[in-house]
């Protein structure tokens, strides 16, 4: 009969129990409480859904976390350290009950004898010993609500906690209480406090230093021991004493714990500390795109990012690598480096400088600069998807074009050669007549739909990177041939949430083809000589196939390779940020690149490229628009002299005839290994 009582009581309307109302009238609501009575049923079926506790943040905060979860950056009113329950050592979790909710484990929500009780005790004590509150009630009035004194604020807070009590369990009412209530010198937790003023984690504290948080939620400011110690002692003894009278401690241990004095390590906040920075930065400045501002401003958000964190921290010390062991001696200060998964355009590693605390400059996605040769790949693209073959034969020889007059680099040429040897070798004449043969109009087209952003005019001298980009729209551009063609747009965020985990926005980014298949197929064949037998070999990986493009500005400002395998492309970009010419080489680039993906693909499973099309027959999958040019071949300059054992110098090399020099090659091994790349002609700009 009394269980069956007991039942009913449970299923009873709060509003409908006489204690209900007594209790509010003992903690001072009296006749406000009755005008809002009528509306009760209202009220109840108004509140808000206790699911929401499990995500709650707070308002005016922002969480960036990794793929795997991890926090990278928080802002704001945020617990830094959240534990489970199992991880919260039961002495902590007994302080709490004794000083805020003797009765926790008995009461559903609002505990009237408790509230009687703590009256009482304040008012001998002439002091707020103890709340009359219960941690659920502190809980609802923590992620719902403020700490307005109104008559409909208290009603609201203990029908939310009634609520609570009915559909969450005592241990994750506790869970989410210990993990978030405000606990002074912005600590939020337990975890966060436990460092904050002892420089500890939970269960290395003291049962002295235990009594001490607990002491702090009625007045976390008055109560802290780094604003006042004394206070915070004699808050501390009142909380043991609470303790030993609940029967969590016995005497000698309250006393001993009382007699210890209050010793403080203090520390900051954990996670105030942003790892992977130029990354955050960027997700920072990208949200705007994906809320509104009104969601921002508001606060509260926690926002789910594509990093890959162990491929994040192997390419920031590659970069820190590259600018201190081969900056000096090839003249460059700077390096950035961009990696992304090219099927989904999800940013796995990003890194925008050395240093971000001397400069929060991100030469990753800031940094507008020339592309140089690795421009290239966009042009001999429009030309694959054009029809060309890559067996075309081109006439490498000094050349004048409407006036333009492109030099490879050293001013040597080849003679005739075909398209793929001459990508290869990055010959600079091939392909501005490349250029020219397609259009400028499909070839920019092109490139825009396979990412590059910046405008791109019609210009000879953008066959050699006579513009400016960034390094993640170059690499997102070489994507698209790693996706076979398909075009996703890099991105670092995957999920919004607000403070009550609403989803604010869900990625769900669709591929768009913008290359047939054959011609990126064909492409990334020809990419992939490149590294096999040009000037992107130090980019070669023992175990599997890579494809790739090097690039150099004038007077090696800028050096750069973009390179891919099926699963991740990756861009680095080596120079200064005053655009002070290097001495260095793409090769370096190359190199950089190399060091970090032989990290990045370990435990990765070895994909192929695509099968290479038939060449012949094929059908062109977008139109050119040939220029109407005027095009002279130029006399070729005379072969330097050579030295023999007579006179000292030797007969011209047999390339040479009647005036006419070709080098057999234009691309020459440093003794570091690394490999010349040519930087676009000091005539840069076409006449205008």
């Amino acid at each position: 009969m009394a269980k069956a009582a007991q039942k009913s009581l449970r299923e009873k309307p709060l509003h409908q129990r006489r204690s209900f109302w007594i209790g509010l009238g003992l903690v001072g609501v009296g006749s406000g409480a009755l005008a809002v009575g009528v509306g009760l049923h209202s009220l109840e079926r108004s509140l808000p859904a206790t699911s929401e506790i499990l995500t709650f943040v707070r308002g005016k905060t922002l969480t960036i976390k990794a793929a795997d979860g991890a926090i990278l950056e928080q802002m704001g009113e945020a617990t830094r350290e959240k534990l489970q329950i199992e991880e919260i050592p039961p002495k902590l979790v007994e302080a709490f009950i004794a000083i805020e909710d003797r009765r926790f484990y008995k009461h559903e929500g609002v505990d009237f004898q408790g509230i009687l009780r703590a009256s009482v005790l304040n008012v001998l004590a002439r002091d707020v010993v103890q709340g009359g509150s219960t941690i659920t009630q502190q809980l609802a009035r923590i992620v719902f609500l403020n700490q307005d004194p109104s008559a409909e604020r208290k009603i609201r807070e203990a029908l939310l906690a009634r609520k609570i009590e009915r559909e969450m369990k005592k241990e994750q009412i506790l869970e989410r209480y210990l993990n978030l209530v405000y606990l002074g010198s912005g600590a939020y937790g337990v975890a966060d406090a436990a460092w904050v003023y002892f420089g500890k984690q939970v269960d290395e504290m003291t049962l002295a230093e235990m009594a001490t948080i607990a002491g702090l939620p009625p007045a976390p400011t008055e109560y802290s021991p780094l604003v006042n110690a004394k206070v915070a002692q004699d808050r501390r003894d009142i909380v043991l004493r609470e303790m030993q009278e609940a029967g969590f401690i016995t005497a000698a241990e309250a006393d001993a714990a009382i007699n210890s004095p209050l010793k403080l390590n203090p520390k900051i906040p954990k996670r105030l500390q942003i790892e992977s920075a130029y990354f955050t930065t960027y997700i920072k400045q990208q949200l705007p795109r994906y809320v509104s501002t009104e969601s921002i401003e508001m606060g509260g958000l926690t926002v789910e990012t594509t990093l890959n964190r162990k491929w994040q921290k192997i390419a920031e010390k590659v970069v820190k690598d590259a600018i201190e062991l081969d900056g000096p001696a090839q003249g460059f200060e700077q390096a950035a480096l961009v990696s992304i998964d090219p099927r989904n355009g999800e940013i796995k590693a990003l890194v925008g400088g050395n240093d971000f605390e001397t400069s929060q400059f991100n030469r990753a996605t800031q940094a507008q600069r020339q592309p140089g040769s690795t421009f290239k790949g966009f042009v001999y693209t429009a030309a694959i998807a054009a029809g060309f073959s890559p067996y075309d034969g081109y006439l490498d020889a000094p050349l004048s074009i409407d006036g333009y007059k492109p030099q490879n680099y050293g001013k040597t040429y080849r003679g005739w050669t075909s398209m793929m040897d001459a990508l290869t070798s990055s010959i600079n004449i091939v392909a501005v007549k490349v250029l020219a043969d397609v259009g400028f109009e499909p070839t920019i087209k092109l490139a825009r739909d396979m990412g590059i952003k910046t405008e791109l005019k019609p210009y000879y001298a953008l066959a050699l990177g006579a513009i400016e980009v960034n390094l993640l729209e170059l690499t997102n551009g070489y994507g698209t041939l790693a996706a076979q063609g398909n075009f996703m747009e890099a991105h670092g965020i995957t999920k919004v949430t607000d403070g009550r985990g609403k989803v604010l926005y869900d990625g769900n980014l669709k591929q768009k083809r913008v290359v047939d298949k054959d011609s990126a197929a064909l492409m990334t064949w020809m990419l992939e000589r490149v590294v096999q037998n040009g000037t992107g070999a130090p980019a070669q990986l023992a175990d599997r196939q890579v494809a790739g493009k090097t690039g150099t500005s004038e007077e090696a400002r800028d050096l750069w390779f973009i390179g891919y395998i099926p699963q991740l492309v990756t861009g680095v970009w080596l120079g200064n940020d005053d655009s002070y010419p290097t001495w260095g080489t793409s090769g370096t680039a190359a190199f950089t690149w190399r060091e970090f993906m032989s990290k990045a693909v370990e435990g990765m499973p070895i994909e192929e490229f695509p099968e290479l099309p038939e060449i012949e027959g094929r059908q062109a999958s977008i139109k050119a628009k040939p220029v109407n040019a005027e095009m002279i071949t130029l006399p070729l300059p005379a072969p330097p002299p050579q030295p023999n054992s007579n006179t000292g110098y030797s007969n011209p090399d047999p390339g040479y005839n009647s005036g006419q020099y070709y080098d057999q090659g234009n691309s020459a091994p440093e003794s570091s290994g690394n490999y010349y790349e040519q930087p676009a002609s000091q005539d840069y700009y076409p006449p205008q």
